[in-house]
């Protein structure tokens, strides 16, 4: 009787240790949107530096806007050994106006992003290519790799 409670306990183990190593990891990336710092800024009141005491310096600025700030946090899942999976994204967009004071402070979720396509070719550098032996095997004799007392002082001979 007691053998068979310790294989079922042992099969109640192994399947208990796959299921958690079949469980997905979570990674948290970027700027904690859910503060309550990033609540408490206020359109009219808070200015650049309140904001940059408040939350930190941006993830990001816009190149076209320099007036937006945006604090990005992501989370990915990953499981096992395929490519992480973006889950959720948490955009916090704070604009600002001429006097640097808070004009504007929008939040965006992951249900507004956009996949973008990068084109994965490469572009073929000239010259011709070698094959692994040629890297390895290419420059036995081309030149002798320790100069001799002779050939330092004469450069015309080459010690060939």
């Amino acid at each position: 009787m007691s053998r068979n409670i310790l294989s079922t306990s042992a099969a109640v183990l192994l399947l208990a240790v796959a299921g958690a190593s079949c469980s997905p990891t979570r990674e948290y990336r970027g700027f904690v949107a859910d503060s309550e710092e990033a609540t408490q800024v206020q359109v009219g009141v808070d200015t650049k530096t309140t904001v940059m005491s408040r939350l930190g310096s941006p993830s990001t600025q816009s190149p076209l806007d320099p007036s937006a700030w945006y604090y990005v946090a992501s989370v990915q899942e990953r499981f096992a050994f395929y490519r992480p999976e973006t889950v959720d994204r948490d955009v916090l967009v704070v604009r600002f106006g001429a006097d640097d004071v808070v004009t504007a402070v929008d939040r965006y979720g992951i249900e507004r992003g956009r996949v973008i396509s990068y084109n994965t070719n490469e572009t073929p550098t000239r010259g011709r290519e070698l094959g692994i032996l040629e890297q390895i095997f290419g420059n036995i004799g081309q030149s002798s790799p320790i100069r001799t007392q002779d050939q330092r002082e004469n450069p015309r001979d080459r010690g060939n």
